[in-house]
């Protein structure tokens, strides 16, 4: 066998590996004596033809290629161990060559990473900051939520709750057909088509008006883009939304264990202070892992963006289906295709597969680790945070792979806190002097 290394780039060896024709006979043969024993030729005990015999029968080409499944992890095995590689992932394979057996093949190699001066890193966590404006804003929300809805004697207008009949065609063909209908007419709404909520506003209840609209040419349902369709509306009923008065009443009706306006502020406050902070804390994380990262060099190979695509689209697309909807649907009303959301994820991914790196690399040089205790804490807080059968759920996350893969969570988990700390009392040293 000979195996040359044609070049290497982005952390990728690009080998051309020729095997021996002994070593493709004694592949042949092992595949040979394999298959043999599967199919029956006529005139033969099974496992018994000779190979020639099996060959007409089972086809040479066919030999040939169920030989290569024996032949190609074999060569590739001792071509990485003689040009001393660590491979990170599945090589690119390609057959060049038959006769002679000439195979090229991309290695996709460890990553080498050179972090820079992490501890002098000088960031500091954005101020938590509640102010009277967004505990209002809430406040808002909650008498929206808590709004009822009231008949009224006027015209339309915009945010009302509307019930009407609606027939429509496009190009007299039947489109939209539907009798006491709730619609609320939203300013801007762009369904069921752009300008319906406008062509309401200032129509009676009993009156009846009819209109044309044509769709736009990047309406996210592709079906009617560009279609011009004709409406015919009877408004039936119209309904304002009453909000509730802000007094200790409706407090009580927001939480039970709330009694005054005041206390529900104060709840507010508090809530919004956890997810600011939350919010704070995650972006802080978020700074000094791409400050560690912009100093440092990371060479990795293009498969491991790959990986990370295909699994941030499964997620994606999975979320997509837990919320009821249909994939081919959603991607219709986006007007999208699988691989456009692919290359769409890659740069994020990209980012990902860098800074993961980086604090892996920072948990080596900084001896971060985990025991026993703290894998299965975290996995006890899983199993307790979970909707699902927690018994089924525990033995799951208690399998080696799941160990592993809470393990690096948890390390670099650890990693991070341990920079943000780095980061922060980089700044106070410098204050102090």
């Amino acid at each position: 066998m000979k195996v040359t290394n044609e070049k290497t780039e982005n952390r990728q060896a690009y080998l051309k590996i020729e095997v021996d024709p002994p070593e493709v006979e004694t592949a042949t043969e092992k595949a040979y004596h394999r298959l043999v024993k599967r199919v029956n030729i006529p005139g033969f005990r099974r496992g018994n033809a000779p190979r020639p015999v099996f060959e007409r029968h089972f086809g040479k080409h066919e030999l040939f290629h169920e030989m290569l499944d024996d032949l190609v992890p074999d060569v590739y095995k001792k071509a990485v161990k003689e040009q001393a590689l660590e491979p990170v992932a599945e090589p690119q394979l390609e057959l060049e060559s038959e006769e002679p057996v000439v195979l090229k093949v991309i290695v996709p190699l460890k990553p080498v990473v050179n972090v820079g001066d992490y501890k002098t890193i000088d960031l500091k966590p954005n101020p938590i900051e509640v102010t009277d404006e967004m505990i209002n804003s809430v406040v808002d929300q909650l008498r929206h939520q808590h709004a009822t809805w009231e008949p009224v004697e006027r015209a339309v207008e915009f945010n009302d709750l509307v019930t009407i009949d609606v027939a429509s065609t496009i190009k007299e063909e039947p489109f939209i057909n539907q009798k006491g209908v709730q619609y609320q007419v939203a300013e801007k709404s762009i369904s069921p088509a752009p300008g319906f909520s406008e062509q309401l506003v200032g129509v009676k209840k009993g009156e009846e008006k009819e209109f044309k609209i044509e769709y736009p040419a990047d309406y996210p349902q592709k079906e009617v883009q560009g279609k011009e369709a004709s409406f015919k509306v009877k408004l039936i009923e119209i309904k304002a939304e009453k909000l509730p008065e802000v007094n200790d009443e409706f407090a009580k009706q927001v939480a039970a264990d709330i009694t005054t306006v005041d206390a529900m502020r104060q709840k507010i406050s508090d809530d919004l202070k956890k997810r600011v902070g939350d919010r704070c804390k995650r972006d802080f994380e978020d700074r000094v892992i791409e400050a560690a990262t912009a100093m440092s060099q990371v060479e990795f190979p293009p498969v491991l963006v790959d990986m990370e695509v295909e699994r941030s689209l499964e997620r994606s697309l999975r979320y997509i289906q837990n919320s009821g909807q249909n994939i081919d649907e959603y991607l219709k009303s986006i007007n999208k295709t699988v691989d456009q959301l692919r290359e769409e994820l890659r740069p994020s991914s990209t980012k990902r597969v860098a800074e993961s790196l980086v604090v892996g690399k920072i948990a080596e040089l900084e001896k971060v680790t985990v025991d026993h205790a703290e894998i299965h804490a975290e996995i006890e807080e899983m199993v307790q945070t979970s909707s699902g059968d927690k018994e089924e759920l525990r033995k799951a996350l208690e399998s080696q792979h799941n160990h592993e893969s809470i393990e690096d969570t948890l390390v670099a988990r650890k990693t991070i806190q341990k920079l943000t700390e780095i980061s922060q009392s980089e700044k106070e040293t410098k204050k102090e002097a």
